[in-house]
């Protein structure tokens, strides 16, 4: 990844990113791209003030069991970043566009977020009148899963379509990619505005999993789902007080399936004529290119370019299931621990308060990334990026393959303390062991998200269309929703597994957690992605990049 400086200055970028044929010289660049730096850091807070603490909702507020409750929060946030493609798709190849995209995504978060409120006060009604263990039902649960799924279809059309709005702003009218006769800064300048944005978005979980986290265990669910509501607010508020700065001029819409009748056409050609190369590239007007992409190998293929980039995609699902875990088994094993504050009887720490190190990771690994690590690259390598995208992406699949070891090592542990101290059938009771033994899990998981995880995103980007560049990072964030879908299929398969071996007893994610044997889970993940570092590189060695002046 070529970086242009993680603290560049907003002068020259806006200068270098200004588009001159907009008619006003001061659309774009950074002083556009600030209000989606901002909205992100407030769409953060609001959405993950749900997603932080949503295992503990439905094992407490909902009575659901831990594998259950797991289980239903891995399909939702499955969902959730599987429905980013039907948003960047419905911005790319429609009259949407990205910024009214963002309008719809604001709009449907403010629905959510307010049934999400009034289903929860319902539920504390009903709560107050029922048994403790009894299940919820009824409408209230009803509208709880529409207003829960209605998020995740607002999440759909912000995350790909926001972050990319951000990064068009240093675009120019007919530029691909970047690419073309513009400023050379401006790749760079694009480059720099991904670190920031993770930056800011990362002090937005920080505050959602931490003083958001804290109200919904001790002040109240409804207060802390109001306050997810007002955040939003903000957010509308925010995104159109930018209008007059932002450079909204869309590529025309994607004819899908004219450009899919096309693209075989050409493939007709290309292996019924002799000049290959030349009766493909005849066939193909510029809009095209959208769909069809060459191979890089000289041998004048031409394939789409999902199926070009399908393999690097597979090969990141075992990373995806790996960082699933934080906001569920990682939740739901700090709920067991010791989580005073200084060993006293003041503060407690929060179940998802754990969840905002990866974070705290983001802010303090982004500027070390950019400033220390990529020129030191350049240094080594002699080249102009210094890191490859991919390069990076395998980092991060690596480093969450140690993660996983760690995990196992501090479960084990905890099962000991437990048994040590008599609470296997104490299924309520703190195991007397401190919360922070779980702090190198979420670290190393935290700089596996910021190699990984921006990498995905700024390798999907570059390598599609510029008229793609949404679903190009709906399709990174798709990754890690099929990743969540995994991640519940297999606890729900080991689940089922080992409570058929035991003779209906105990499986790996009993209730109890301390006769549960999440270790043996997270020694699988490691495994697993073990063997995921191993293919992704096989891939990334014989992978041609589009840009070939790009890393």
């Amino acid at each position: 990844m070529e970086s242009g400086g993680f603290l560049a200055r907003c002068p020259e970028p806006c200068a270098a990113a200004a588009d001159p044929d907009d008619g006003d010289a001061r659309r774009g660049g950074w002083r556009a791209a600030f209000f989606l730096v901002v909205i992100g850091f407030l769409e953060r807070i609001g959405f993950f003030g749900v997603q932080g603490n949503l295992i503990l909702y439905l094992t407490g507020p909902m009575a659901m069991s831990t594998a259950a409750a797991a289980t239903a929060a891995n399909a939702w946030g499955g969902t959730v970043l599987v429905l980013t493609l039907a948003g960047g798709l419905a911005a790319d190849s429609s009259g949407l566009g990205r910024y009214r995209a963002v309008l719809v995504a604001s709009a449907l978060y403010l629905l959510s977020l307010g049934m999400l409120t009034a289903s929860s006060s319902s539920m504390a009604a009903q709560r107050a009148t029922s048994p403790p263990s009894s299940s919820a039902g009824g409408a209230v649960v009803v509208v709880f899963y529409a207003a829960l799924y209605l998020l995740a279809l607002a999440q759909g059309f912000h995350t790909p379509c926001a972050e990319a709005f951000g990064a068009d702003q240093f675009e120019r009218e007919g530029d691909d990619d970047g690419g073309g006769g513009g400023d050379a800064r401006r790749p760079a300048s694009r480059s720099s505005y991904f670190n920031w944005y993770h930056f800011s978005i990362s002090w937005g979980y920080v505050i959602s999993t931490t003083l958001l986290s804290y109200v919904d265990e001790n002040v109240g669910w409804t207060v802390g789902f109001a306050a997810c509501w007002a955040t939003l607010v903000l957010y509308l508020a925010v995104f159109l007080l930018g209008t007059g700065t932002y450079r909204r001029a869309e590529r025309p819409a994607i004819d899908g399936a004219a450009a899919a009748r096309r693209a075989w056409t050409a493939r007709f050609f290309f292996f019924f004529s002799r000049n290959r190369k030349d009766a493909a590239e005849q066939l193909l007007e510029p809009q095209e290119e959208v769909v069809v992409v060459v191979d890089g190998h000289g041998d004048g293929g031409r394939g789409f370019f999902l199926v070009k980039l399908l393999p690097i995609w597979l090969s990141s699902i075992v990373f995806a299931v790996v960082v699933s875990q934080v906001s569920t088994l990682f939740t739901k094993q700090s709920s067991t621990m010791d989580r005073r504050v200084g060993g006293g009887g003041g503060l407690v720490l929060p179940s998802a308060g754990l969840q905002c190190l990866v974070s705290f990771t983001y802010i303090a690994v982004l500027p070390v990334y950019d400033r220390m690590v990529v020129p030191l690259a350049r240094r080594l390598t002699g080249g102009g990026g210094g890191i490859t995208m991919l390069q990076r992406i395998g980092a991060g699949m690596a480093t969450a393959c140690l993660a996983m070891a760690v995990a196992a090592l501090v479960e084990a542990r905890r099962l000991r303390v437990a048994r040590d101290a008599g609470l296997v059938d104490r299924p309520g009771a703190t195991v007397p062991m401190g919360v922070w033994w779980l702090v190198p899990q979420h670290v190393l998981v935290g700089v596996a998200e910021v190699l990984a995880v921006i990498g995905l995103e700024e390798f999907f980007y570059d390598q599609v269309a510029g008229e793609l560049h949404s679903v190009g990072l709906a399709v990174s964030q798709g990754v890690m929703g099929v990743g969540s879908y995994a991640s519940g299929a297999l606890v729900a398969a080991i689940d089922w597994a080992t409570a058929a071996r035991s003779g209906g007893g105990e499986s790996w994610f009993a209730d109890d957690l301390n006769r549960a044997h999440l270790d043996y889970f997270y020694w699988l993940l490691a495994a697993l992605a073990a063997l995921e570092v191993a293919v992704f590189v096989y891939l990334a060695q014989r992978y041609d990049y589009k840009n070939k002046s790009k890393p």
